[in-house]
């Protein structure tokens, strides 16, 4: 059976996606380590980031996840929505993706 983790927002939206989608992110993968509380409660609160970031941040990590097994395919665009590329760039930086 497949792992699931649970990215919570700074406004209390939660968002449940696969182990290895979130591990596309160094930062989260650190945190579901074994050294990590959060890697027993399977939960992780992202404190700086709303609902509607965390979001596009997961439909990000599953887009990564799916075509990183084919990295030779011509790829559908991801699409980033103006009004919130700043926020994006600064969460990829925080998340290491």
């Amino acid at each position: 059976m497949q792992q699931h983790v649970t990215l919570v927002s700074s406004d209390g939206f939660e968002f449940i996606v696969s182990t290895e989608a979130a591990s596309v992110s160094g930062t989260l993968k650190a945190s579901l380590s074994d050294n990590f509380i959060e890697s027993d409660t399977r939960k992780i609160v992202l404190d700086n980031m709303t609902g509607e970031l965390l979001e596009k941040v997961c439909d990000y990590l599953m887009y990564n996840y799916k075509y990183s097994k084919y990295p030779n395919a011509e790829l559908p665009e991801f699409e980033i929505p103006p009004e919130i590329a700043l926020q994006l760039y600064v969460a990829a930086d925080y998340l290491n993706v």
